[in-house]
C-alpha cells in the first residue's frame, strides 16, 4: 500500500498531497530559510513532481538561491504558508515543509545542510544525519 501524507496551509485552502516516500528529508540552516520561516532553521522534505497533487490556489514568489538557480515559494494567498516549493538544486522534486504535513511522527531528517549558518544554540541532530556546510 503506498503511503499518502497531506500537507496544508495553516487555514486549509492550498494543500498538497503527496504520494510515496519522500526521496530526501533534510533541515537547511541557510539565511534564506531562516527568513522563510521565521525560525533558526527550515525542516522540509522532497518529493519527485510526479507524486504530488497541489490543490488551491497558491501565490508564488521567486527568489534567485546562492547557486544561481531559481526556486519557486508558494503559497496561500489567505493565511500566508509556504506550502510548497520547486527548482534549486532538485529541479523534478517538490519540496514541502515538514511543518505543514502537522505530523509529529513524520520520519526524521537525514541531511543537515547550511551548517556555517547554523545557531549554535539550535536542536541536535543524531549522529545518522550526514551533515554538510
Amino acid at each position: 500500500m503506498t503511503v499518502v501524507r497531506e500537507a496544508s496551509c495553516r487555514c486549509g485552502a492550498l494543500r498538497a498531497r503527496c504520494e510515496g516516500e519522500p526521496v530526501r528529508i533534510s533541515v537547511c540552516h541557510c539565511l534564506a530559510c531562516q527568513q522563510r520561516t521565521g525560525s533558526a532553521f527550515a525542516a522540509q522534505a522532497r518529493f519527485p513532481a510526479d507524486r504530488v497533487a497541489i490543490v488551491g490556489e497558491a501565490r508564488v514568489w521567486t527568489r534567485i538561491a546562492d547557486s544561481g538557480h531559481a526556486i519557486d515559494y508558494s503559497f496561500c494567498p489567505a493565511c500566508g504558508s509556504t506550502v510548497h516549493y520547486t527548482g534549486g538544486n532538485f529541479p523534478d522534486a517538490i519540496a514541502v515543509p515538514l511543518g505543514a504535513f502537522a505530523d509529529p511522527g513524520f520520519p526524521p531528517p537525514e541531511f543537515s545542510v547550511w551548517e556555517r549558518r547554523k545557531h549554535p544554540w539550535t536542536v541536535v541532530l543524531g549522529d545518522d544525519v550526514e551533515h554538510s556546510d
